[in-house]
């Protein structure tokens, strides 16, 4: 099962496309599998007759297992030689379905912990303890949940050494964590129960359906979520766009929506504030050097997708533009390579080509914010003038903003929406493209 990008971890299998003694070419695909991202096909790495299939349709299999059994057509085609009886470990694990490695030796050196002279709590460690902990594998996380028996709750010898005697036996770790330190078990959350009339129709949830389902619910528990919402008028930029569409397309023979517009202006916005371009890691805040903008997108079956963009900063907007048509167009046509949906910083959804003014978007995790765009409406506005104000008919929309408020505060995540709206307010009306 080969690597399908880098947090796929695991694939279903959907279908067969050879059968077990078919010939294959090299790179001819031999199988469709479904990550939690994107559906694709896998090739053959050579040439040869395929031999057996490990695993059946409808099975998960994790990234670098074997799935098939490939034999080289001079090989297939020879005739069978008598051959040793295989062991019986082997033998098993053919029976399984599975090939499997021999056992690894287990090495005997323990590996080396980095231990300082005070645990996380400031409890002080002496050097035996250090040695003795160093020498049998202990972290520092199995030290600072130990109860020491010396002043102050101090770790002693036989402390450790009672430790590592019981180390390994039921019971053991729970029994190493002091009562007053242990951590109440977090809550269970239970659904509540739904009842079925007798009119009522029962629909499962695709197999995609599910994963973003569990995306959601995930993203909504690890970060707390908070919009910031901001109106801006786009008047020169719909009128910019009404009279340039024609010709571009004519010319180049793309449609120019507004999406590539929107991404333009959120690529200028995060090189003003790059912490919004970021990730977190535990207590680690990882800034990205790359700007891939990811874009949702809906798919006919009523799911949705978000492919990327890969360094959007350095594309024209002719640039952005054909990759926005292309990526949309290949996934509503389920064409989307693994890699297209991989490594993106930022998100835009545009919930105004369904008709709304606005949204409260779910952050793509592990990227910390996310941005919104309404539709596109004619309002009356107050227009400043140096002549005084007066009202006038606009093109207004509104942005919003979700962002991660353990990363991204109110002043970081307000201003950085209101740039944005900024850059597609000071929209040249005569630019050429």
């Amino acid at each position: 099962m080969p690597k399908m990008g880098e947090s796929v971890a695991e694939a279903t299998i959907l279908k067969w496309l050879k059968n077990e003694g078919d010939s294959i070419d090299a790179d001819e695909p031999v199988l469709e599998i479904a990550t939690d991202k994107v559906d694709s096909e896998v090739p053959s790495p050579a040439a040869g007759i395929l031999q057996k299939k490990m695993f059946a349709e409808g099975q998960v299999v994790k990234v670098g297992e074997v799935i098939a059994l490939i034999a080289a057509k001079n090989e297939a085609a020879a005739p069978s030689q008598p051959a040793a009886a295989p062991t019986p470990a082997v033998t098993s694990a053919v029976a399984n379905g599975a090939v499997k490695a021999p056992e690894p030796v287990q090495a005997s050196l323990t590996p080396a912990v980095s231990l300082g002279k005070t645990s996380p709590s400031g409890k002080f460690l002496s050097p035996l303890v250090r040695t003795i902990a160093r020498q049998e594998g202990i972290s520092a996380g199995e030290l600072e949940s130990l109860k020491g028996s010396g002043m102050n709750d101090r770790i002693t010898k036989q402390d450790i050494l009672n430790y590592v005697g019981q180390r390994g036996k039921p019971g053991a770790q729970q029994a190493a964590v002091p009562a007053s330190k242990a951590m109440a078990p977090a809550p269970v959350i239970h659904a509540p129960a739904v009842s079925v009339g007798g009119g009522d129709e029962i629909v499962e949830m695709d197999r995609m359906r599910k994963l973003i389902a569990e995306h959601m619910v995930m993203s909504k528990h690890t970060s707390p979520h908070v919009t910031s919402y901001v109106e801006a008028d786009v008047t020169n930029m719909v009128k910019w766009r009404d009279r340039v569409k024609g010709p571009f397309e004519k010319r180049e023979k793309e449609k120019l929506t507004f999406t590539p517009l929107f991404i333009e202006a959120l690529v200028k916005a995060i090189k003003d504030f790059p912490m919004i371009n970021i990730s977190v890691d535990g207590t680690r805040i990882i800034v990205r050097k790359n700007i891939n903008i990811g874009m949702a997108t809906a798919l006919p079956t009523g799911n949705l997708i978000v492919p990327v963009i890969k360094n959007a900063d350095t594309l024209s907007l002719l640039g952005i533009t054909k990759a926005v048509n292309d990526l949309a167009n290949r996934a509503r046509n389920n064409k989307l390579s693994p890699d297209d949906i991989q490594g993106g910083t930022y998100t835009l959804t545009n919930v105004g080509s369904f008709g709304n003014v606005m949204g409260t978007p779910i952050i793509n995790q592990p990227q910390v914010a996310i941005m919104a765009v309404g539709a596109i409406r004619k309002k009356p506005a107050v227009i400043e003038t140096s002549e005084g104000d007066f009202i006038g008919i606009r093109h207004m929309m509104f942005l919003s903003h979700a962002y991660d408020h353990r990363v991204v505060d109110g002043a970081l995540g307000g201003s950085f929406v209101r740039r944005v709206a900024d850059y597609l307010e000071q929209f040249d009306p005569q630019r050429e493209i």
